[in-house]
Order: structure tokens, then C-alpha cells, then sequence
């Protein structure tokens, strides 16, 4: 049996007194909540003194996103070594902010999941067409492009700290969301793919995550998909009370 995630990625938003404020806000409204694990993605500069205020919490911390290589001359850049000093337990690798914005590409993102797999540390990563590839029917072609090529060489072992977060890029703060349907007919070619690249239990074992224009009114039907295993949340993760509602989704 899969145990749901909801995990936030707060993006490039909250300052340190911020973060904190809201974290602290978390907390209390998901603290009896045994069912689902919890993971916020705050900024860098407040992971530290969130992983503080998180401890002894039933939520992890995870980062947005790191680089491939443990330490060196690579200013600007942070590591898996460092993410997991200061505390996290996941790392945000391949969002299409990442892919689209900074050029990232599936060979350099599969770096990261190597390098975060070396570290210990769970990888989400994330995967997703354009509307153009969606409508133009490449959509399952995108998809099998970046799973293969970002999970190459990871071995069976490895992939039990692995969680894909599928999100598709039309959907992700347009306010527009994939349908249900639309939603588990992704997911289940997505874990169809992985059946295929290592084995049955690896593939029943993983989880899927969707991402995109998560919110409290679509959550409840969304995990009501059979290869839905919770959401990667952006804007709504942002408020407490929004975010709460979403880790304490309804099972209709």
C-alpha cells in the first residue's frame, strides 16, 4: 500500500520570518494527520531554521533543488551533502521552472538523481508536457523521454527513495488542472514505464504525484484516482489553512 504525499514547493516566496510563520501555522492543523506524509519545500536561505521549528513535527523539509556534485568550485551552486546537513530529507529535482527557465536537460537532471541517490537523500522529480506536445499527441512520448532518461542508472534499490511528481506544464499556476481522468491516465502510463524500465514491485511501490493548480476543491477527487498518490502543491501551499485542507484531503 502506497502512502499518500503532499508536499509544497513554496517557490521563490517567504523571507525567513515568513517561512517561519507560516510553518509554525502547519503544524498544529495537519499535527493528527498519521495517514499522509508531509513535506514543505521552503527557499535555501530558510531551510535551516525551518528544519528547527519542523523537529518532532510529522513533516519533512525538502529542498527545491540542488547540484549534481558534493562540493568544488561551483559558486552558487548547493549540494546533497549540505541539503542533508542542514536537515532535509527530499530534494525537488527536473521542475519544469527548472527545465523551461534555466535549460536544464534530462541528462543533467539525471546527475541530480544520481548524486541525491548516492547521498541517501529521496528524490521528487517531476515531469510533464507543454499543451503544444499535449495537443499535438506527443504527450506519451514526452513522458517516456524524460522518465527514461532521468531515472538511467538508478538501480532497483535506489527507486525506493524515489517519488515522480507529474506535472503537466499547461496546468502548473494557470489555474487551469488536468481532469481526473486526464490525471490517472498519465499516471498509470507513467507507471506502466516503470514496470517496464525495472519490475512490477518497483513499479506498484513508486509514487505518483500530480502537480498542477493543486487547490482544497480538486484534491478530494484527484486522490480518488487509483494511481494518484497525493500532489505536489505550488500557490496553495502558501496558506496554512489551504495547504492543511489539502494534507487532510477527503477520501469520497
Amino acid at each position: 500500500m502506497r502512502k499518500p504525499m503532499i508536499a509544497g514547493n513554496w517557490k521563490l516566496h517567504k523571507t525567513l520570518d515568513e517561512a517561519c510563520g507560516l510553518v509554525s501555522e502547519i503544524i498544529p492543523a495537519v499535527a493528527s494527520n498519521q495517514d499522509v506524509e508531509i513535506v514543505v519545500a521552503p527557499v535555501f536561505t530558510a531551510l535551516s531554521k525551518v528544519a528547527e521549528i519542523l523537529s518532532g513535527s510529522n513533516i519533512k523539509l525538502a529542498a527545491q533543488n540542488c547540484y549534481p556534485e558534493p562540493q568544488g568550485a561551483f559558486t552558487g551552486e548547493v549540494s546533497p551533502l549540505f541539503l542533508k546537513d542542514v536537515g532535509c530529507h527530499y530534494v525537488i529535482i527536473g521542475h519544469s521552472e527548472r527545465r523551461q527557465i534555466f535549460g536544464e536537460t534530462n541528462d543533467f537532471i539525471n546527475a541530480k538523481a544520481r548524486a541525491l541517490a548516492d547521498a541517501g537523500l529521496g528524490t521528487i522529480f517531476c515531469i510533464g508536457e507543454t499543451l503544444e506536445e499535449r495537443e499535438s499527441d506527443q504527450m506519451f512520448d514526452v513522458l517516456r523521454h524524460q522518465v527514461r532518461l532521468g531515472l538511467k542508472n538508478l538501480s532497483t534499490e535506489q527507486m525506493s527513495n524515489v517519488v515522480i511528481a507529474y506535472e503537466p506544464i499547461w496546468a502548473i499556476g494557470t489555474g487551469v488542472t488536468a481532469s481526473d481522468e486526464q490525471a490517472q491516465e498519465a499516471h498509470a502510463f507513467i507507471r506502466a514505464l516503470v514496470k517496464e524500465l525495472y519490475n512490477p514491485k518497483v513499479a506498484d511501490a513508486t509514487r505518483i504525484l500530480y502537480g498542477g493548480s493543486v487547490k482544497p476543491g480538486n484534491v478530494d477527487g484527484l486522490m480518488t484516482q487509483p494511481d494518484v498518490d497525493g500532489a505536489l502543491v505550488g500557490g496553495a501551499s502558501l496558506k496554512a489553512a489551504d495547504f492543511a485542507r489539502i494534507v487532510n484531503f477527503e477520501k469520497v
